[in-house]
């Protein structure tokens, strides 16, 4: 039974990727989940966020009263971002000279006119590909769709002027027209769109009146968004499709693989059950196409797809009183 796919132009033995969190932040993980059979792992991104946190603390040390606050902040500003950002490609440099399995990148972050040049040395560190996360919760008032439509063009203009390797974007579903948006983003010869990016998720604490974080690991409740536009826009777009978001074994990996995706991206479910779980996964698509006699992914992916459904009203229903009129 063969279960292997290609995904942006590599080769992949099985279409369970490892997505970007914290457990593919270290080469032991890395191995672990190599070992369980995954297709591809995702490196846990680097957070534009958290290099200006460490930056902002570090600065405290300097008093902003000093003439010479500035050179100071340049320079920690500067010393810590390259020493963040070596990190990160010695680490890249290390899993592929120690794995097999293809190793993408991962970038988190909004001001990408300034990263241009650490991309362009992601490639030259080994990296098969780059996944880039530029979503933002839509929540500034001052910016329009079309500002946020133009920073995704924006910058895979930017990046395919320096990039080699493959490029993905991982993005949210908040867009006005996301079906036209998508397609759009598809022609601009990125190699994959990766749905969706999860966000932080806060909760309240109501006796100290303090923010919290909700539930950290994804919910079963979160495959169906990710399954109704995997099938919406898998046979729209012109580039591959990696899906994310709720999957939890692989019963959901073949109803993702059936809506049309790639690959299917898996984080939640590593850190509740393991990064062996792999194995588990890998084994029940294979039970389930051996039930089906379906020799390999090809032969199904896409069958559930909107584009050629028998029953599209079932992906693109959205009212429950529809659904138990039984009204089409």
């Amino acid at each position: 039974m063969d279960i292997s796919t290609n995904y942006m132009g590599l080769s992949l033995r099985s279409p369970i990727i490892a997505g970007s969190c914290g457990l593919t932040n270290s080469l032991e993980n890395l191995k672990a989940l190599e070992n369980a059979g995954v297709g591809a792992i995702v490196i846990k991104s680097i957070f534009e966020e958290e290099i200006s946190y460490e930056v902002s603390k570090m600065s405290k040390t300097v008093s902003e009263s000093s003439q010479y606050y500035q050179d100071a902040y340049d320079y920690i500003k500067n010393y810590t971002t390259e020493n963040r950002l070596e990190k990160y490609l010695n680490f890249i440099k290390k899993a592929k000279n120690e794995l097999k399995t293809p190793i993408i990148a991962s970038i988190n972050c909004v001001s990408f006119s300034d990263w241009i040049s650490f991309i362009k040395k992601i490639q030259d560190a080994g990296a098969d590909a780059i996944e880039l996360n530029i979503f933002e919760l839509p929540a500034n008032v001052n910016l329009s769709y079309e500002d946020v439509e133009r920073l995704f063009f924006d910058t895979v203009a930017a990046i395919r002027k320096t990039m080699d390797i493959p490029v993905a974007i991982k993005t949210g579903c908040y867009f006005t027209d996301m079906a036209k948006f998508m397609q759009r983003l598809s022609w601009t010869g990125i190699k994959s769109l990766v749905l969706f990016n999860r966000f932080f998720n806060p909760d309240i604490d109501i006796e100290n009146l303090t923010y919290k974080p909700a539930k950290i690991y994804s919910d079963p409740s979160e495959l169906s968004q990710t399954l109704r536009w995997t099938a919406i826009l898998s046979k729209l777009i012109k580039c591959d499709l990696s899906a994310s978001t709720g999957v939890k074994n692989g019963e959901d990996v073949v109803k993702l693989l059936l809506a049309g995706a790639q690959t299917v991206q898996v984080a939640s479910c590593l850190y509740e059950k393991g990064l062996d779980y792999v194995k588990t996964m890998n084994s029940e698509l294979i039970d389930w196409m051996e039930s089906k006699n379906l020799q390999n992914i090809n032969s199904f992916r896409g069958k559930m797809a909107l584009i050629g459904s028998e029953n599209p009203s079932a992906i693109l229903r959205t009212q429950f009183m529809k659904h138990f009129s039984g009204i089409e």
